[in-house]
């Protein structure tokens, strides 16, 4: 008879936690060996306590009114504060809870104007800031608890829709409707309630910028202490449960109702304290400063820094305000606009997988540029390459552009016609593939930067906008999970 080997061993099965996918396990060693400076920034944050993360952040905090003037400090410090205190609580409901929460500035609004009818000559109510203070974010928890119950089964895009139009009916109650109590307008209308009483403790008043400041990064370490330590207690692991699965939560049986009301109610409440103290600053109070626009402004600021982290609204909101001051029209640093600019091409293509590839783009589009535009000179006239750059900073800055990029001057169509091509190229561009794309990628970023120099820079108000949704995209694109925020691992 023939003798049969024998049967081979049954190969051992890799180690994995007891009821956790192999792969999804080792997460964490994929994320601990992946590279790049923002993924080392985020594991050196991580690997800090948490009490020494607010200690050096306030140590820190506490110099700028030493080495900003006061516009400064106004415009970098005390509204980067007021953004991140803002950004807490929207962190509750969105990070926290997982609740996409859309009417989160009228909140914001709701405590600002409290302050302003019973702090101002309006109503002729003078009371102490001590006291206005926690009425106002009563006032706003009170309302997010009553939008909170009538919203409670609501998820998603529903949740979305019914809080956006919370959102748009405060705007339209304060800036049009403005009922009559009293013999006044309740709200002001267009015109909002002016003549506000400034922040005043036991008859002492918080009048310059410096004062305002140091108050609101006391209010602010309280507030992110506060969630910190609901974040860590069965209540936030309940938040947390309810953000990954809504109907596991349940199932097990955690009240969800009341989980999503006490969410609403504490992001209501924070937001009513931003706006309260706020209105106290600026002194005067309209329903313009309560608008969309604000809205995303703080949403970016929480998904940039990462949903549920603190550490990253405070990065975020550091981020957020001082691109959105680099950026306006109105900043006395113009030509920080083109370095961001050029720097997020630079970040985008330094991206580019395998290294030598971008590389190749890089030098490639010098090149490219300055081939471009000797051609130009030497078969067009010379008004084709005669215009200067706008706002370039230096003399010298100034003149390296205008002999790389095409700028001409007298032609306003050429800038049409830019656009146009900058736009075919980028369609192209899209249907192209290996190496191909890699060639097609040149000229496209050339054309990026004759349009940025012929048409965006010439045009600050929509240019800021465009160059922020761009450096959100590329640091998106290095952090989809934001700054500080944990990647999130699923199986389908």
């Amino acid at each position: 008879m023939t003798e049969f080997s024998e049967t081979p061993g049954i190969p051992e099965a890799p180690e994995a936690r007891i009821g956790v996918d192999t792969w999804v396990a080792e997460a964490e060693e994929r994320r601990a060996r992946a590279g790049g400076p923002l993924a080392l920034l985020a594991r050196g944050v991580e690997a800090m306590p948490p009490a020494v993360r607010m200690l050096v952040f306030l140590a820190v905090a506490s110099t700028l009114p030493f080495w900003l003037n006061e516009g400064d400090l106004f415009s970098y410090g005390l509204f980067t504060l007021l953004y991140a205190t803002l950004a807490l609580g929207l962190n509750v409901v969105v990070g926290f809870a997982g609740l996409l929460d859309l009417g989160y500035v009228a909140f914001y609004g709701i405590g600002a104007y409290t302050y302003a009818l019973l702090s101002s000559n309006h109503y002729g109510i003078h009371w102490p800031a001590l006291a206005t203070l926690p009425i106002a974010m009563a006032a706003a928890g009170l309302v997010g608890l009553a939008l909170g119950f009538s919203a409670r089964r609501l998820l998603g895009d529903y949740l979305a829709i019914v809080t956006l139009f919370f959102l748009q009916a405060f705007v339209a109650f304060s800036n049009t409707a403005n009922p009559t109590v009293a013999g006044k307008g309740l709200t002001g209308g267009p015109n909002g309630i002016a003549n506000l009483d400034p922040l005043k403790f036991f008859g002492y008043e918080l009048t310059s910028t410096e004062q305002q400041y140091f108050f609101l990064l006391i209010v602010f370490a309280l507030a992110a202490t506060a969630l910190f330590f609901a974040n860590q207690s069965r209540t936030g692991r309940a938040w947390r449960a309810l953000r990954e699965d809504p109907l596991a939560a349940e199932a097990m049986s955690m009240p969800v109702n009341r989980l999503k009301i006490l969410a609403f109610v504490i992001g209501a409440a924070t937001a009513g304290l931003c706006g309260a103290i706020f209105a106290a600053i600026e002194q005067a109070t309209v329903a313009g400063n309560f608008t969309v626009a604000v809205l995303i402004t703080i949403y970016a600021i929480v998904i940039l820094g990462g949903l549920g982290s603190i550490a990253g609204v405070v990065l975020g909101a550091i981020v957020i305000n001082v691109s959105f001051q680099f950026l306006a029209p109105q900043s006395g640093h113009p030509e920080v606009k083109r370095w961001l600019f050029y720097g997020t091409l630079v970040l985008l293509v330094a991206l580019m997988k395998p290294w030598y590839r971008g590389a190749v783009v890089l030098l490639g589009t010098v090149a490219f540029g300055f081939a471009a535009h000797a051609f130009v000179a030497a078969i067009a006239p010379a008004s084709w390459t005669s215009g200067t750059a706008v706002d370039a900073g230096s003399a010298s800055t100034a003149k390296a552009i205008a002999d790389w990029v095409i700028i001409p001057e007298g032609h306003s169509s050429f800038n049409t016609y830019a656009y146009i091509a900058l736009v075919a190229a980028i369609v192209a561009l899209r249907s192209l593939k290996g190496w191909w794309r890699t060639a097609g990628l040149i000229p496209t970023l050339y054309l990026t930067a004759v349009v940025w120099e012929n048409v965006l820079a010439p045009n600050p108000a929509v240019t800021a906008l465009i160059l922020f949704g761009a450096m959100l995209i590329a640091l998106m694109t290095v952090r989809p999970q934001g700054l500080l925020g944990t990647a999130r691992v699923e199986i389908v």
